[in-house]
């Protein structure tokens, strides 16, 4: 008989806990988006003519581990992958 060795392949699907401005979350896809990240960070999410938004990772599952997103891109996650947020007024 085979026996599943991850639980994604015992039919359930995998979680990742990430830390977003602090806060523990737990997510079940390895890739996230620049838009993703914010809508865990912020809820509701600011929004604005002059509002600017920043994300910076750290420990993610690739190379390189830490750097910054910007709308449209995604990265890599594992456990404990530390996401900062920031939204500012440009005005």
């Amino acid at each position: 008989m085979n026996h599943p060795d991850t639980p994604s392949e015992m039919g359930h699907p995998r979680t990742y806990k990430i830390i977003v401005n602090g806060q523990e979350r737990t997510v079940s896809t390895a890739t996230l988006s620049f838009e993703e990240v914010v809508s865990l960070a912020f809820d509701p999410v600011p929004t604005g003519p002059y509002v600017l938004i920043t994300v910076s990772f750290r420990h993610a599952d690739q190379k390189p581990a830490e750097g910054t997103l910007t709308a449209g891109t995604s990265v890599q996650i594992k456990n404990r992958t530390v996401f900062n947020v920031t939204a500012t007024d440009k005005s």
